[in-house]
């Protein structure tokens, strides 16, 4: 009996320990500017074959932008797809719209 209801508290704290939820205790809407790097990623159309990709870094040292570091790269771009586009009165059409690169930032 005994080891049944340890079976079932040991059981249910793992179940409640479980989460679906995608929180990320690590996101933040603020920047720590005593000391921090703050990261921006913008793609931007130069012509209809290329983008520029520019990414900026700020290095924050006791609420003041100790350095402002920027890079600039030219990226072929990626064309056109089609889709399904719906206006407000639920009309659906074929359109083509251009892709997008997704952004994967690794922090280590």
């Amino acid at each position: 009996m005994a080891r049944s209801i340890l079976f079932f508290l040991c059981l249910s704290a793992g179940i409640l320990s479980c989460s679906n939820s995608n929180d990320n205790e690590d996101l933040t809407n603020t920047v720590n500017k005593n000391g921090s790097v703050e990261s921006s990623i913008l793609v931007s159309p130069l012509d209809s074959t290329r983008n520029i990709l520019t990414t900026t870094h700020k290095v924050w040292v006791k609420d003041t932008v100790y350095k402002m570091i920027e890079y600039r790269d030219t990226v072929p771009a990626l064309g056109t797809e089609l889709t399904t586009a719906e206006n407000r009165d639920g009309d659906t059409k074929t359109v083509a719209v251009k892709k997008e690169y997704e952004i994967f930032i690794t922090v280590k």
